[in-house]
């Protein structure tokens, strides 16, 4: 989990390079962000568990995998336009309460401590995502693909658990990423892409390289628990939030608070 904090909190800071400084719409951002990970994740293959079932639910995992992450790309492209990295991580802290209920119907044992710390840590999440730039966002606009973005987040972690009795994790991931970026080239136009940005394809593409290895790990974390994999979101944004007081960021009390209340969510919750 601490691996793929540090993986992903790398990355989100590309994604939001990509939207708002590289100016990548959604469908860009999509075919540049499974194009490149395909390759990498491809280059990274012989360090991973594969395996594969001839049967249905082989394909449909690999077809339901394409599905999340085209949602999540295209959603996420369109969510950062409004919130930084800080305020989505935020906003994830919903899957949570969703993701422990789950484990709980997989077998995991149903403890209120635990219900307990999972609710300081979406309290936290509140006051950070209600301190940042609140007046500025408008929020029917953002709705549906804030909505979409964590249904996709939660939705992929589901399938990937559900669907590995018959095929791997990695078997899942790879070939649905090289779909969406097939799907993807009519509405991206990479000619286009490549001949008006090169400069901020490579650079999206390079961010890449931590986020291949946070997903085969985040993945591992998905084998084990659908929550633990859900608190990495807040993990990441403790990360960025430390980043921020490195930095001597200006940050409400709000904010502070709620930093400090995911902080003793999360630990209390892997504590026990």
């Amino acid at each position: 989990m601490l691996a793929v904090t540090v993986c992903y909190t790398l990355s989100s800071l590309g994604d939001k390079y990509a939207v708002s400084k590289a100016k990548f719409n959604g469908s860009e951002f999509t075919f540049l962000m499974c194009g490149s990970l395909s390759v990498f994740l491809a280059i990274l293959l012989p360090f991973q568990e594969i395996y594969f079932s001839l049967c249905w639910q082989s394909f449909a995992a690999i077809a339901l995998t394409a599905l999340s992450k085209i949602l999540e790309f295209t959603t996420c492209a369109a969510v950062l336009k409004y919130l930084s990295a800080f305020e989505l991580k935020a906003w994830l802290g919903i899957t949570l309460f969703v993701s422990y209920m789950t484990d709980v119907l997989f077998g995991e044992q149903l403890r209120i401590v635990k219900i307990l710390f999972i609710a300081v840590t979406a309290v936290g999440l509140v006051f950070i995502a209600k301190s940042e730039r609140e007046e500025k966002i408008n929020y029917r606009k953002l709705m549906l693909p804030l909505v979409l973005y964590l249904a996709s987040k939660y939705g992929y972690g589901l399938i990937i658990k559900s669907f590995t009795p018959y095929i791997s994790s990695s078997m899942q991931l790879l070939p649905a990423l090289v779909l969406v970026t097939l799907l993807m080239i009519p509405k991206a136009k990479p000619i286009k892409i490549f001949k008006t940005n090169l400069d901020g394809a490579v650079k999206m593409s390079l961010f890449r390289i931590p986020n291949a290895v946070g997903m085969i790990l985040e993945n591992i974390v998905i084998s084990v628990s659908l929550v633990d994999y859900s608190f990495i979101q807040p993990m990441i944004l403790v990360a960025l939030f430390a980043i921020a007081l490195i930095k001597k960021e200006n940050r409400s009390k709000l904010s502070m608070i709620g930093g400090v209340a995911c902080v003793i969510g999360v630990v209390g919750f892997q504590a026990l």
